[in-house]
């Protein structure tokens, strides 16, 4: 398989279930101003919707859109727990997260990188993202990660979201129990892994990332 990401993006929530399922891929970086892959391939001709992640399977077909990708391949993996059973109620939870993550608080986001939004909209953007963002913290009162005790693909998802917060300047700081989730996932080390390939993070230092939305 072969991950289509620009660092930092959306894209690296693929990465860490990559990752985290020790299956083996490939990586190539797409350029987020002229949207052309590391080999120089007009990114548009592999994924026409023009934004990352896109994996390449190793029958040629290609997928996109996070939440999918992510679903995909723990399936390939299940006895690593990333997604629960079909059928089971647990498996609509994650379901569940999967969409509200994407629905709401990427999206919830993506205005803020654009870079001609104006401070009073900025300022509505963010009233409405904390929102949500308090809902999440909320549920995660008393858990280790969204499904309990157990990490799954939606907190690989909900880790590389939050993690655009401090440079679109959106506080989490009063939601005490996000900088403990935040660590936690931080601290895997197939999450550590991912960020070393994308280049985020320098020997045992993280350097800032998230700035770029996709």
């Amino acid at each position: 398989m072969k991950l289509y990401y620009i660092p930092g993006a959306c894209s690296l929530s693929s990465h860490i279930v990559l990752s985290e399922c020790g299956l083996p891929y490939d990586l190539e970086k797409v350029d987020c101003t002229t949207m052309k892959t590391e080999r120089g391939i007009d990114y548009r001709t592999i994924n026409p919707k023009g934004y990352v992640p896109a994996i390449e399977l190793d029958n040629g077909e290609v997928l996109t859109e996070a939440a999918v990708i992510a679903q995909y391949v723990a399936d390939l993996v299940p006895e690593k727990g990333l997604s629960p059973p079909y059928g089971s109620v647990e498996r609509y939870r994650l379901m569940e997260w999967l969409n509200f993550i994407a629905t709401e608080i990427h999206k919830g986001f993506s205005p803020l990188f654009h870079p001609k939004i104006t401070d009073e909209m900025k300022t509505l953007v963010i009233e409405r993202l904390n929102t949500r963002i308090d809902y999440v913290a909320k549920q995660l009162e008393g858990k280790n990660y969204l499904l309990g005790n157990h990490f799954s693909v939606a907190d690989a998802y909900l880790f590389t979201i939050l993690s655009w917060a401090k440079n679109l300047k959106v506080d989490l700081s009063r939601w005490s129990v996000l900088s403990g989730y935040m660590r936690r996932i931080g601290d895997r080390p197939a999450v550590f892994k991912a960020l070393a390939e994308e280049g985020l993070i320098e020997g045992s230092k993280k350097v800032e990332r998230g700035t770029v939305a996709a």
